[in-house]
């Protein structure tokens, strides 16, 4: 197939195209580099652009007899979206319709969306199904279920069939550790906690020890990077004009922050100081997902099944690309 990556030069969406191509298909990655990176898109597959380019998106997807979208392009920080919105409002939102205009003016009916278990807000009961009551807390969660919503209307009105993957906390780094995790500012926990264990922060924060949970801080669903790139391409391979799909993505285990730092301890063998800090807003206490659903319906099952295994290959990059692609 010919497929349009947008966030392809980010994390999730490189892996994703590594594995594309592995397969046999031809990608175009269109990333406006804000948070992506031009060293993690293969030679001559990147076009630089932005999503509100109605002109470059008509070329991109004419030019390269675009077939598909896979759309990872989105700011994605819980704690920047309460603080500024409104950029959430405009990329995640606002891009991503023009987006869906600009595939179907040009014919394009096939996509697969990047969401997020911040739909859910607190969930009810644990694990979340793709049914549970969504009602999110922060305007990341907000603006992501707006477009899943957009998505159906849509798919009703004009037979854009789609995929939404809604998965956890992903983690982890390619097997050869030549594709990882690179954010400016890094605000994930994991590498937060192993750049400390690299000795370039002085500490890690725990945001909150006072949670309903075992130790009393936030337990999160790992996923590694390469199982969500294959949930992708299984969601891509099965996708059709005027079909709608949802699935969950995750170990269907969750691991807490001080488990996260004592197993990143024992992996690097480094001491990782710690610092309490009040809890943060929107942060809720546990989110574990049950994928089974697409289990079931596409086969789809994760090669990283501890946590554990997913560290090792977060720690493999880190170790040797301390400052993410810049060295």
């Amino acid at each position: 197939m010919r497929i349009l990556v947008t966030g392809g030069a980010g994390y999730i969406g490189s892996h994703t195209v590594r594995l594309l191509l592995q397969q046999g298909h031809s990608v175009v990655v269109y990333d406006n580099l804000q948070t992506g990176h031009r060293q993690a898109v293969p030679s001559g597959m990147l076009v630089v652009g932005d999503l509100n380019d109605s002109a470059m998106l008509d070329q991109a997807l004419i030019q390269h007899r675009v077939e598909a979208v896979i759309h990872f392009a989105a700011s994605a920080y819980v704690g920047e979206s309460v603080q500024n919105p409104a950029k959430y409002y405009r990329n995640n939102v606002i891009n991503t319709i023009q987006l869906l205009e600009r595939m179907r003016l040009n014919g394009v009916q096939k996509l697969v969306f990047s969401s997020t278990v911040a739909t859910f807000g607190v969930p009810d009961s644990l694990p979340i199904t793709e049914d549970h009551p969504q009602a999110p807390i922060n305007p990341y969660g907000r603006t992501k279920l707006m477009i899943e919503m957009a998505l159906a209307d849509y798919c009703q009105a004009y037979g854009i069939g789609h995929v939404i993957l809604r998965y956890f906390n992903a983690a982890g780094a390619s097997r050869d550790a030549t594709l990882g995790e690179d954010h400016t500012p890094e605000t994930h926990l994991i590498p937060l906690v192993l750049q400390t264990a690299l000795g370039m922060r002085s500490h890690i924060d725990i945001f909150g020890t006072d949670y309903p949970t075992p130790d009393g801080t936030c337990i999160r669903d790992y996923v590694h990077v390469e199982d969500l790139a294959s949930a992708h391409v299984l969601a891509l391979e099965h996708l059709q004009p005027g079909s709608q799909r949802r699935y969950h993505l995750g170990s269907e285990h969750g691991s807490s922050i001080r488990e996260i730092i004592a197993i990143s301890e024992r992996i690097t063998g480094r001491r990782i100081p710690v610092r309490e800090a009040p809890r943060r807003p929107g942060d809720p206490p546990a989110l574990v997902a049950s994928s089974a659903k697409i289990r079931r319906e596409l086969g789809w099952s994760p090669e990283y099944r501890d946590i554990e295994s997913i560290l090792q290959t977060a720690w493999n990059w880190h170790r040797t690309h301390p400052r993410g692609y810049a060295g």
